[in-house]
C-alpha cells in the first residue's frame, strides 16, 4: 500500500508540545484549551473514541490527561503542560468525528487551568518550528 503524506493546517494562533503532536491555545482569564494536531491524528489514524479524565483532575505535563481509541489501538493522551481539568469536550466524548475532522476548533479536548504555565509554555513551540519539526519526519508533508 502506498504512503500517503500528510496535508493538513497547523494554525499560527497556538502553540505546541511536538513531543506529543498536542496543541495549547490561550483562552484568556488563565485558561487554555487543549487539543491534539492534525498530525498527530494523522500518524495515530482515524480516532474512534475519546474519554477525558474527570473535571477538577490535576494532570501533570507528560502524563495521561484521556485517552483515544483508534481503529487498532487504545493511546494514552499526554498533557503538554500541567494543568487542572476545567472541564472535558463532553461533545467530542460523544461524537469523536469532532477530534478527527475539527481538532482546532470543535475537537477540543480539554480546558483548563495551566499550573505552571511561565515554565512550561517555554517548552511549547510556536507553528514554524512545530511544521520544521513535521517536516523532518513527513518530509513530503504539505500545510493548507
Amino acid at each position: 500500500m502506498a504512503h500517503t503524506p500528510f496535508t493538513g493546517t497547523i494554525p499560527d494562533d497556538r502553540l505546541y508540545c511536538p513531543r506529543h503532536d498536542m496543541w495549547v491555545q490561550e483562552t484568556g482569564d488563565g485558561e487554555v484549551l487543549i487539543g491534539a494536531t492534525s498530525f498527530g491524528i494523522f500518524l495515530a489514524g482515524e480516532i474512534i473514541a475519546f474519554t477525558s479524565k474527570p473535571k477538577g483532575a490535576e494532570v501533570e505535563i507528560g502524563r495521561g490527561m484521556g485517552t483515544v481509541e483508534c481503529r487498532k489501538t487504545v493511546l494514552a493522551v499526554h498533557a503538554p503542560v500541567s494543568f487542572v481539568l476545567l472541564e472535558g469536550n463532553d461533545e467530542a466524548e460523544e461524537r469523536p468525528k469532532l477530534v478527527n475532522l475539527e481538532p482546532y476548533g470543535k475537537g477540543w479536548m480539554a480546558r483548563a487551568r495551566p499550573t505552571r504555565w511561565a515554565e512550561e509554555m517555554l517548552t511549547l513551540v510556536d507553528a514554524a518550528v512545530y511544521r520544521q519539526h513535521i517536516l523532518k519526519i513527513e518530509p513530503e508533508a504539505s500545510f493548507g
